[in-house]
């Protein structure tokens, strides 16, 4: 006999307007588990869905739960699993594949293109995500967490698992490379633009890893650079004007839009140097990661690689930007893009946190730890830039 219980969510209605529902859950059926939800941290989807009820272009046509970096406990197994056990602590996988694809089978079930993803209104009906106490998900997207990862780190494995997607995307210098550029008298350096949860977590991973002679973390907020200078990693931040070059002030709005181009070019080839020559780098960056999805930081980005390097776009921003293509091609400059994470980003996500060399990240990224049932309040800090006593908000984790 099938017994059906209920369980504390925070629903989304429409723009900023959330609420703490009891909702029917069924047990777990096949080779699904039950899962009390412990942590979640806030994404940007999140906060576009909460501010403005939309997501770009999927937009809440119902009552959606939202949340998908998230961590818990195993309640209960279904009849088919073997892998799991009650107790076990997890960290959710929310992408729901095909498996039957060719993408799926070679490992990039990221961009299936029938994939469910929770949290996401992309499809009709919608399908739930993780801000709720207890949920039902596949076991093997349920991935064990070792003794020594915490919930709120269990729910950064999902951010992190982005980074380290992103990471293997861009086929970082190998120690070989890095040695002959060193005999050169060149540096290997690696520029992130946006020292967000993501910019912050990409550091991280790319400082555990060595792959880079050197780390720069760009950023127009100080607070934010002076926190990525707290992890004690060896990164070197640069703060960049905030409102572009003020000696070189942009065209009158109703200038044509010729005029504007240029000015952005301009002023990202004046970034670009300004970077270049504050670390010594005359070539450039061998690798570029994007994380703001602002277009004055990927123009600038493109400028500031050396010639032959990788720049990833991680941001999400305007859907339509105008780019230096020139700049990129005439130096054979890739620009790759990332989605999400693979198969393969999970695993070895948890096997960093778990390494101990991100225990201080974790403390310094997650900066704000709210209850389920002060949800809302959670998804206002989460919008802002510091909170009521003027400290920086980098990760807001909602915990039941």
């Amino acid at each position: 006999m099938t017994t059906t219980t209920t369980t504390t969510a925070l629903v989304l209605h429409g723009a900023k307007d959330l609420r703490l529902e009891s909702r029917p859950i069924s047990p777990p059926t096949g080779s699904e588990v039950q899962v009390a939800i412990r942590a979640t941290g806030l994404c940007g989807s999140d906060l576009h869905y909460y501010n403005h009820g939309r997501n770009g272009d999927f937009v809440v046509r119902e009552p959606m739960c939202l949340g998908h970096e998230s961590s818990g406990t195993v309640t209960a197994l279904g009849p088919d699993v073997t892998t799991l056990q009650v107790g076990d602590r997890v960290a959710l996988e929310v992408g729901l594949p095909c498996r039957k694809c060719t993408l799926c089978r070679t490992g990039r079930y990221n961009i299936c293109p029938d994939m469910k993803f929770r949290s996401s209104a992309k499809l009709f009906p919608h399908l739930d995500g993780t801000l709720m106490e207890l949920t039902n998900h596949p076991a093997d997207l349920c991935h064990k967490l070792p003794a020594n990862v915490s919930y709120a780190g269990g729910a950064l494995v999902e951010p992190l698992a982005v980074c380290l997607h992103a990471i293997r995307r861009s086929h970082p210098p190998t120690p070989a490379e890095v040695e002959l550029a060193t005999a050169q008298g060149d540096q290997t350096a690696a520029l992130i633009f946006g020292a967000g949860a993501i910019g912050l977590l990409l550091a991280a991973a790319l400082a555990a890893s060595q792959p880079f002679t050197s780390i720069v973390v760009a950023d127009i907020d100080p607070a934010r650079l002076e926190i990525a200078n707290s992890l004690n990693l060896g990164l070197k931040t640069h703060l960049l004007p905030k409102g572009g070059d003020k000696a070189n002030p942009p065209p009158a709005p109703d200038a044509p839009a010729a005029e504007h181009t240029a000015y952005a070019m301009q002023n990202a080839q004046r970034t670009a140097a300004a970077l270049k020559e504050a670390y010594g780098l005359a070539s450039g960056f061998a690798r570029v990661y994007e994380c703001t999805g602002v277009p004055a930081c990927v123009q600038a980005g493109i400028y500031a690689a050396s010639p032959g390097a990788v720049l990833v776009q991680i941001g999400m921003g305007n859907p339509i930007q105008t780019l230096p293509v020139s700049a990129a091609a005439l130096r054979e400059v890739d620009i790759i893009g990332t989605f999400r994470y693979d198969g393969h980003a999970y695993p070895a996500a948890i096997e960093l946190m778990a390494s101990g060399k991100l225990e201080y990240v974790e403390k310094q990224v997650v900066t704000h730890r709210v209850k389920l049932e002060d949800g809302s309040r959670a998804f206002a800090l989460a919008g802002k830039g510091v909170d009521e006593t003027g400290r920086p908000v980098v990760k807001v984790v909602i915990e039941s």
